[in-house]
């Protein structure tokens, strides 16, 4: 081992504070804090004792004594303060006290009552009498004005912690912007993937900062203002940082939050103070995150506006795009709700382009893997392309959870690489839901779920151009009791009447599995039944894949932007068309779960070889259900997933396929697996019924989770 003392020390930031030594005693600080206290107690007692006068010479004698040396006229003077009276003997006396006999010519006595013949008395016999002002109590004044001192303490204290300090006392309105500096960690566009059209209009801007004559020259002016919309998720503040460090200019970054505060007229200041630091820097860039939180949408709402976010918002327009011009300062904000922002914030002049940020596709997503596993020691099998397959939909944001997801689980392993297979058993946590083993279910309730689940992907295996099965657990994953996974065999950007009634049987082949095996209903089919009635009302009211209906739309959502999703929709139809939207939609769902009835019916010996092989395995892939479709035998189990310990932490997942077959499961040809599945369905099924043709809509899928392949 090298010695500890011999180590290079590592560099302090400059202007940072000073870390305390781990050798350090744990009360120094406290000590000279108790040292400079006592100190500043000690020393004006200490000055005291030495500058004022002695007193030990003064002898308290009773009143009466002193009338008697009055008497006797041996006073000399008196000095008279209050109704006390000290004074000179003209012949030393003496008098009894506790120590006995006692000699003294200085005296101090009280008088009992006032004597108003006591001073003339003392003047008829040549006595000295001087009168003194009591001395003023510094105890008492002190203690009265105490109160005051605390209050006006406490106020000065309050008013640096709202201010955060006394130096920002009157700096209420001040923006909160911040500077970034040069020695800060940069990202570049090379750690930028999926999003290249977002990407090529902002390195339009860089270069346009960098070089204004290229563009001006030919009449063409710097844009004032990008905005970045998309999911959240999807990079865009990722692309501001990367605009950052290519820049080469001044780049102030704040939040939308920021501006807005209780007083009315704060928010406004902050903006302007924000563009006279822009101008004092410019050509610079402004980045504002969340600006939906301050660019709402005026006037709407119940009650009206918001007074101080309202006058921000006007503040914030005259900025971009008002009397003053601001050459040379570029805006970038990011949302991920442009449906709530006000137009007059929107129009150009002010926000020139909108760059949309949106998922990526399956390019995208590997170039993503390969920008989040450049830090990782990865094994020689993992296939990026296989993995950006694997996860359809899924954002920047998720991918790098997966990524991380890898590194922990192989961590855990005590492997020195990532592997496939912790991807997959990453990919399967993120997707699906973790794994809850430790939840105790009953025979029959697991019984139960193998069917729902067998019945969910039987149905989607044997439906003509329906999204193939990747993998189906009865194992608990987040808050599903059991999870059947499908992924497209290409990316799908538009979406037939044919695809749509494939996802409605399959949706509804667990319900049918438990009516015609279980012979009873059960609430595992809630989230399915769910998911179904509103993809078939969206295929009536939003796609007109009706015929009694049409095509046409029913139902505005213009939604307000204070009330939430959906809570004000506009009803722009008759209770008779009401009527048949019902009726539709129950044509739609029911002619859906028949359908995946008279399947599971045809194929009874699969679905409970299907049920059976889940309940002894607990997972199946996609390579292993095309098995049991032919009629052909499981390989035998794996010893790491039939012996592994549930409770290991290595073994997280023992009922996980390995790597190697989950690799093969995923590298199947997917032309050669549609064709497979098509020839299946054709001899089991048949073609569909006469009179049912399937259409075509050039509309997507208004949301995600309608199209996108998911979990039944």
């Amino acid at each position: 081992m090298s010695d500890p003392r011999n180590r290079p020390r590592s560099p302090r930031r400059a202007g940072g504070p000073r870390r305390p030594s781990p050798n350090r005693p744990r009360f120094a600080g406290l000590s000279k804090s108790l040292a400079l206290w006592l100190l500043i107690i000690l020393l004006p007692l200490t000055i005291y004792q030495l500058f004022m006068p002695k007193q030990q010479s003064i002898v308290d004698i009773k009143y009466s004594e002193f009338v008697d040396q009055l008497d006797s006229d041996n006073v000399e003077s008196v000095t008279i303060t209050d109704r006390q009276i000290r004074g000179q003997l003209e012949q030393p006396a003496k008098t009894a006290t506790d120590q006995g006999l006692r000699s003294y010519d200085e005296f101090r006595t009280v008088l009992p009552f006032e004597d108003p013949d006591l001073v003339r008395n003392m003047q008829e016999r040549g006595v000295e009498v001087e009168a003194r002002e009591p001395p003023i109590n510094w105890f008492t004044q002190v203690v009265a004005w105490l109160p005051w001192i605390l209050i006006i303490g406490l106020w000065i204290f309050f008013i640096r912690q709202i201010q955060g300090g006394g130096s920002k006392a009157f700096s209420f309105g001040k923006s909160k912007a911040k500077l970034l500096s040069a020695d800060a960690p940069k990202v570049t566009f090379d750690d930028v993937a999926g999003a290249d059209e977002a990407k090529e209009e902002l390195e339009e801007i860089i270069e346009f900062l960098r070089d204004p004559k290229k563009f001006q020259r030919l009449g063409g002016r710097i844009p004032k203002g990008v905005l970045l919309l998309g999911p959240p998720g999807t990079g865009k503040t990722l692309l501001a940082r990367a605009v950052a460090g290519e820049a080469g200019v001044p780049f102030f970054s704040m939040s939308g939050s920021d501006f807005v505060e209780m007083f009315v007229g704060v928010g406004a200041s902050r903006v302007r103070d924000l563009f006279e630091q822009g101008k004092a820097h410019a050509p610079c860039i402004i980045f504002i995150d969340e600006i939906d939180a301050v660019g709402r949408h005026r006037g709407a709402g119940l009650g009206g506006g918001h007074d101080e976010r309202e006058q921000t918002l006007n503040q914030l327009l005259v900025e971009m795009d008002g009397f003053e011009s601001n050459e040379g300062v570029i805006l970038i904000a990011a949302t991920n709700r442009p449906d709530v922002l006000d137009p007059a914030l929107l129009r150009p002049g002010r926000f020139d382009r909108q760059v949309v940020v949106d998922r990526p596709d399956v390019r995208g997503r590997e170039g993503i893997f390969a920008v989040h596993v450049r830090d990782i020691p990865v094994a020689e099998d993992v296939d990026l392309k296989v993995l950006a397959k694997g996860t359809p939909g899924l954002s920047g944001a998720d991918i790098e959870n997966i990524v991380n997801e890898a590194a922990l689980l192989a961590a855990r392993r005590n492997h020195t690489e990532v592997s496939m297979d912790d991807f997959e058993m990453a990919k399967d946590k993120v997707m699906m839901g973790a794994e809850r083993k430790s939840l105790v279910i009953t025979e029959n309730e697991k019984r139960s779920i193998a069917f729902h689940e067998a019945g969910h992907a039987l149905v989607r295996m044997l439906t003509p151009a329906a999204d193939p099965v990747h993998k189906v657990t009865i194992i608990p994953r987040g808050r599903a009791l059991g999870v059947t996974h499908f992924l497209p065999v290409d990316e799908r950007h538009i979406y037939s009447r044919e695809w749509c009634e494939n996802q409605l049987s399959a949706l509804l082949g667990g319900r049918a599995a438990e009516v015609l095996v279980l012979k009873e209903m059960t609430t595992g089919a809630g989230d399915d039944l769910n998911r179904a009635t509103d993809l078939a009302r969206r295929m009536v009211t939003k796609w007109g894949m009706s015929e009694v209906l049409g095509p046409l739309t029913y139902g505005d959502e213009q939604e307000q932007v204070f009330l939430g999703r959906e809570i004000a929709q506009h009803r722009d139809y008759s209770e008779e068309t009401a009527r048949l939207i019902d009726a539709e939609v129950k044509k739609i769902v029911t002619f859906a779960f028949d359908r995946a009835v008279s399947i599971l019916k045809e194929n009874d010996a699969v679905l409970h070889r299907l049920a059976d092989a889940l309940l002894e395995r607990e997972i199946l892939d996609r390579e292993e259900i095309g098995l049991i479709l032919d009629g052909r035998e499981l390989p035998d189990m794996e010893p790491s997933e039939a012996e592994a310990p549930a409770d290991t932490s290595a073994t997280a997942e023992p009922a996980l396929v390995g790597g190697d077959r989950a690799q093969a499961a995923s590298r199947m040809s997917a032309p050669h697996d549609e064709e497979k599945r098509r020839e299946a369905a054709d001899r089991v099924n048949g073609r569909r019924a006469a009179g049912e043709p399937s259409r075509s809509t050039r509309e997507p899928a208004a949301r995600a989770e309608d199209g996108a392949p998911g979990e039944a």
